[in-house]
């Protein structure tokens, strides 16, 4: 990896995050900080790594903030920046899933299901099948999938891989596993030729999330 990749930079958290409460920053003031970040760095050099984390500081805030079209060629040009001067795997997977994000926003969810397809299977390659990082990336294809009614396919990466690596890896109350048990259970109805005893699943599977929510976080949570 580039040096400066493995360094915070100078303060680069100061734009994002509340060092008072902790807290990240969010709406109009994300916003106008992620722009006021990328202007204090954008001079210093492309290999600069401060500069770079600005670049995606100022993309993931137009992003969350519900501004994809603006977004999308700022986390692309952030993407293309790490592919030329960053050799760290995952620092690149982080940026493609990033672009892949704010393509699903766009409502260009076929390219976003290729993207996090990729993703996916680098994460496993390198990382293995329990790693969280690609229980993560996983959690993310079986959305896309869902989105464009692979259900089916949907449904065989759960069962198959995803759900039995999360409850070995992490455990059956762990929030990662019980988001993947849910999205098996909605994929399970929405599945057009899902079959009683899947709909029997579904409720189980639905019931036991509720149930362990509750326990884990609390029934003020808003997740349960």
């Amino acid at each position: 990896a580039h040096p400066s990749a493995r360094r915070t930079g100078e303060g680069i958290l100061k734009w994002h995050r509340c060092f008072d409460c902790g807290q990240q920053f969010h709406g109009a003031v994300e916003v106008a900080l992620g722009w006021a970040c990328w202007k204090t760095y954008l001079t210093r050099p492309e290999t600069n790594g401060t500069r770079a984390q600005a670049l995606a500081v100022l993309g993931n805030a137009l992003q969350q903030n519900e501004r994809p079209d603006e977004a999308l060629p700022v986390l692309e040009a952030n993407l293309a920046l790490k592919r030329r001067y960053w050799h760290d795997e995952n620092i690149i997977l982080n940026a493609q899933g990033n672009v892949a994000a704010c393509l699903a926003s766009l409502g260009r969810d076929d390219e976003a299901l290729v993207l996090k397809r990729a993703i996916y299977n680098k994460r496993v390659a390198t990382l293995g099948i329990s790693n969280e990082r690609t229980i993560l990336s996983g959690c993310n294809l079986v959305n896309s999938m869902n989105q464009l009614n692979l259900h089916a396919e949907s449904i065989s990466l759960l069962r198959e891989q995803l759900l039995p690596a999360a409850r070995r890896s992490l455990g059956a109350d762990h929030g990662h596993t019980l988001t993947l048990a849910q999205t098996l259970g909605v994929a399970l109805v929405l599945d057009p030729e899902h079959t009683r005893a899947d709909m029997l699943e579904a409720e189980k599977t639905h019931q036991d999330v509720v149930q362990r929510r509750r326990r884990v976080f609390g029934p003020a949570h808003p997740a349960t």
